[in-house]
């Protein structure tokens, strides 16, 4: 068998059963191409349902040198769930990537903002403008329910529900979950819609989308980071900080508030528990703190 047909038939897996976003599966199918193309230059090349692990290591060694430890990472992990298909599939009886292994990755977290900071940053924003308000609900809207940048630019006003208490999300992957939405949100976003966002008038094609700029497009991505850059230098924010670092810090505050981590995950829209441990750190003192709290020793006393 050769490459084409199964990459094709791989591909397709990923779309339909496994729901993956086109940015993901253009993703894998250019890490399994760079395998088709590597064992056709070979001095023995193999299709894909005999390729050694010999073969494997030597394509990835020869990649190695071009890549850094994250990208040689997420090859491998490409690769593997390529060769998982191909077993799951019946084409072959082991996956030749099962030996090799990932280079460690010390991962770094980003920044977190205390509570008192984004009152800071919601401080200096000038509400004497439209544009005020509307950065102000942004800001509010992110952190109150941990969006993902892309979440909040394409948030839709037929997904607000806000006599349930909820909004609708539409995450990666194409997959909706519902966030829950506190009432001082609903507030400022009522606020917004009503006083601010009716004075515009929308593109034909972002007719429903909230948040809109002045000649009525949807915002863009490096209109978020700008905006909170700009309020950073305005507080003097030392922190490097952006949209993503509003959902951590919406997450990090959850748990250091009890909220249980499968829940955590559900409202941030991850696929696996495992991105959520990653994503939500603790610091040490809170960790020491609960352990004195509710350790079973903790009412012990020593003679």
């Amino acid at each position: 068998m050769n490459w084409k047909p199964i990459i094709y038939d791989f591909l397709n897996y990923l779309k339909i059963e496994r729901g993956l976003s086109q940015n993901s599966i253009d993703s894998y199918k250019r890490d399994v191409n760079k395998l088709a193309l590597f064992v056709e230059n070979i001095e023995n090349p193999s299709s894909p349902t005999y390729i050694t692990s010999d073969v494997i290591q030597q394509f990835i060694y020869d990649a190695s040198k071009k890549l850094n430890a994250r990208s040689q990472a997420r090859l491998i992990s490409g690769l593997r769930s390529f060769f998982d298909y191909l077993v799951f599939e019946d084409y072959r009886q082991d996956n030749p990537t099962d030996l090799i292994e990932s280079p460690n990755i010390t991962r770094k977290l980003p920044d977190t903002l205390e509570k008192e900071e984004i009152d800071e940053l919601i401080a200096a924003i000038d509400l004497s403008h439209p544009q005020g308000e509307r950065n102000k609900t942004i800001i509010e809207t992110i952190y109150s329910c941990g969006l993902r940048v892309s979440e909040l630019i394409n948030l839709q006003l037929s997904d607000l529900f806000f006599d349930d208490g909820y909004i609708k999300i539409l995450g990666k992957g194409n997959k909706y979950r519902f966030v829950p939405i506190h009432r001082t949100t609903i507030h400022q976003l009522t606020f917004y819609i009503n006083e601010i966002r009716s004075q515009i008038k929308p593109k034909k094609q972002d007719e429903d989308i909230v948040f809109l700029n002045r000649r009525g497009k949807r915002l863009t991505r490096q209109m978020i980071f700008i905006i909170l850059k700009e309020l950073a230098q305005k507080i003097n924010l030392k922190k490097s900080i952006g949209p993503h670092t509003l959902r951590h810090s919406f997450a990090t505050y959850l748990l250091k508030n009890g909220a249980d981590l499968r829940v955590i995950q559900q409202l941030l829209g991850h696929e696996s528990i495992t991105t959520t441990e990653i994503y939500v750190h603790l610091d040490t003192s809170y960790l020491k703190e609960v352990v004195e709290l509710h350790h079973p020793r903790s009412n012990f006393n020593l003679k």
